[in-house]
């Protein structure tokens, strides 16, 4: 199950809850019972992926293709 991040616009304080996809958008009173809060949007970090390097030469990134 995703986890989802929530800050209470009362006291501030940030929470995270673990609930179904079909949950996501159903209210989350923050751990002080306030009801007034707000989803946070959240991003997902992939790992073990290293980035592929540039390739080496050619192109008009200095293959000398461009006139120069």
């Amino acid at each position: 199950m995703p986890t989802y991040a929530y800050r209470c616009r009362v006291c501030a304080e940030s929470f995270e809850l673990t609930r179904p996809m079909r949950e996501s958008g159903a209210p989350a009173p923050c751990p002080s019972g306030h009801d007034d809060t707000v989803k946070l949007l959240t991003t997902v970090a992939l790992t073990g992926a290293a980035p592929s390097p540039a390739p080496a030469g050619g192109g008009c990134c200095g293959g000398g293709c461009c006139g120069g």
